[in-house]
Order: structure tokens, then C-alpha cells, then sequence
């Protein structure tokens, strides 16, 4: 009988333990997708740009076509928007490196055409880049007609922007319009030289770097148009070899571009601003769900659809963008 009375308690001690440890193993796995679950409400967003070699002027591409990398792991495209209509908005600021060489003034009428065409959806603010800030001359505004008398010549004094990555970081930290939910891009018109590490280029940029990582985490996309500053400096080729791979690399990892001639002043900036129009008006809003932890996240976007490219940021903000100042 003693023996059948430890078998049983032994028995019992064993079911026990059985069902403790289906126990720590259910809570485990409720543990493990509690918290698969709380990394999927961090939700990232990108602003596409297309192009094709169509000549229609809206490009169609559909979200079955795109396909989405995040840290080289495939993630699910969640939501892909034609940002035309109602979601047309879009808050543009043209800098204007205020150290450029006077002749400038034969481009003021190309950009004010180009601010006068934008569409009604579109806000415009127009600023010079001194001193390291972007100072603004008019703030943002539908009345593009008034913005564009805002353009005047560039004071044209050597050095008096020691860099325009000062001016770009300053400006995407203390945005000066409130509403996130718009697109927010740049078109910087600069010999882009950054005075403060010599002129030397520098892939590691500590000032081009910061003011890169500062339009991502923003989710501004930066166009440039090259154009000479005044002074003896510029007349350098390795400066302005320098000034142009800088300005290549924000504009590239933010998903913009870079408009340049050779190393000489472009004939007429009607084309490249043409050409941003064009940009404009085929962008779409990306969003998918990371898995990532929140910061800056590297992406690569692409679409099945023939003859057709994106352009998009090399790294977008996880967790949402972050606020103005």
C-alpha cells in the first residue's frame, strides 16, 4: 500500500510539474508576440519619387508593383499614396547661398517663373544662407507671386556663409511651418564648399553628416542647383570638386538630386527646376510597419513596373518624424 501511496504523490508531483511548465512556456510564447505585436506599432513613412521614360506627365505606379528592404530584410509595404489632390500639400523653401557671385541675377527670373508656376497646394518660403542660418525673407505663403519678389541679388561677399550645411540643419530642426503632414523639401542653390574643413572633401563630413542625418530624421528631401560663390576660393578645382560631392551626397541620401554643369555656372537654371516640377508632382507617400528599433533606419525601395525608377532616402526616421523646434 505504501509503495501505490508514492506512485501516486509521484505521479501528482509530476502532472504538476508538467502543467507549471505548459505554463511557463504558454506565457512565453503570449510573452513573445505581446511583444512581436508592440514592435509592430512602430510605423516608418517615406516621400517616392518617380520617374519614367514615359512622356505622360503623371506616372502611375501601383503598390503591387513596389517592394521594400528595411536593414536588408524585407518588410511589407503598408500603405503607398499618389500625394496628388487632396493630398497634393507640400511646403517648399528655395535657399539662396548668399555668399554667390553677383551674375547670379541672370537665373532670378528662371526661379521666379518656377515659383510663380507651382500650384496653389504648394507653400513657398524664400531664404539666403549667411552666417550659418538660412534667413528666411519670406515666410511660408500660397501667394507665390508675392514670394517670388522676396528674390533679390546675393550680397556676394567671400565667406559670408562658412557652410550651407550649418544653414540646412538649422533650418530642418526649426522648420517654420507647423503641419507635418505635408511634404517638406529644399531646393538649395550653392556652391556647397564647406569652408570649415578647408574645402578639402571629405567623405566623413562631420558638418555634411550632421545636416544629412538631420533632413532624414526630418523626412526632408533636398534638391541642389551648383553654382559658384564669390571670391578666389571657388576658383579652386579641388574646392569645387568638393563643394559638388557634398552636395551630391545629401541630396542622394535624402532622395533628391543634384543639378550641376561641368565645374562652371549653368547657362540657365530653367531646366533643372523644370525637371524638379516634374519630381514634384510624381511623389508618393510610403509607409510600411518596422520591426526595427525607433532612429534612423536604412530602406531601399523598388518597382516591378519596366521602365520605371524611384528615388527615395537612403534612411527614413522609425517611430515617427521628428518635430520642429
Amino acid at each position: 500500500m505504501k509503495r501505490t501511496g508514492d506512485s501516486a504523490r509521484k505521479e501528482k508531483a509530476n502532472r504538476s510539474t508538467s502543467i507549471a511548465l505548459k505554463l511557463l512556456v504558454t506565457l512565453g510564447i503570449l510573452g513573445s508576440v505581446g511583444s512581436l505585436r508592440a514592435q509592430e506599432t512602430s510605423n516608418a513613412r517615406a516621400i517616392v519619387t518617380v520617374t519614367s521614360k514615359s512622356t505622360e506627365d503623371v506616372i502611375t505606379v501601383p503598390q503591387q508593383s513596389i517592394s521594400l528592404s528595411e536593414n536588408r530584410k524585407t518588410q511589407e509595404v503598408s500603405g503607398w499614396v499618389p500625394l496628388r489632390g487632396q493630398r497634393a500639400g507640400l511646403q517648399l523653401v528655395v535657399l539662396v547661398d548668399d555668399a554667390s557671385r553677383g551674375n547670379l541675377g541672370l537665373q532670378l527670373n528662371d526661379l521666379k517663373s518656377f515659383v510663380n508656376a507651382l500650384p496653389p497646394s504648394t507653400q513657398v518660403a524664400i531664404g539666403y544662407m549667411r552666417n550659418g542660418a538660412p534667413n528666411l525673407m519670406q515666410g511660408f505663403t500660397s501667394d507665390h507671386a508675392e514670394a517670388a519678389k522676396s528674390f533679390r541679388l546675393p550680397t556676394g561677399s567671400s565667406g559670408i556663409n562658412g557652410s550651407p550645411y550649418f544653414c540646412l540643419s538649422d533650418l530642418v530642426k526649426h522648420w517654420p511651418g507647423g503641419d507635418a503632414n505635408v511634404r517638406r523639401e529644399v531646393i538649395m542653390v550653392t556652391d556647397g564648399v564647406d569652408r570649415y574643413s578647408g574645402g578639402r572633401f571629405d567623405p566623413d563630413n562631420p558638418y555634411v553628416q550632421a545636416a544629412t542625418s538631420d533632413a532624414q530624421r526630418a523626412g526632408v528631401i533636398v534638391y541642389s542647383i551648383y553654382y559658384r560663390g564669390a571670391g578666389r576660393f571657388d576658383q579652386s578645382r579641388g574646392a569645387t570638386d568638393g563643394g559638388q560631392s557634398y552636395l551630391t551626397q545629401v541630396s542622394d541620401a535624402t532622395g533628391g538630386q543634384v543639378y550641376l554643369e561641368g565645374f562652371g555656372n549653368p547657362v540657365s537654371f530653367a531646366p533643372f527646376l523644370s525637371d524638379i516640377q516634374r519630381k514634384l508632382e510624381n511623389q508618393y507617400e510610403l509607409t510600411f510597419v518596422s520591426m526595427a528599433k525607433p532612429g534612423l533606419q536604412s530602406i531601399r525601395v523598388k518597382t516591378s513596373q519596366p521602365n520605371t525608377t524611384l528615388k527615395a532616402p537612403s534612411r527614413v526616421q522609425v517611430g515617427g518624424v521628428t518635430a520642429p523646434n
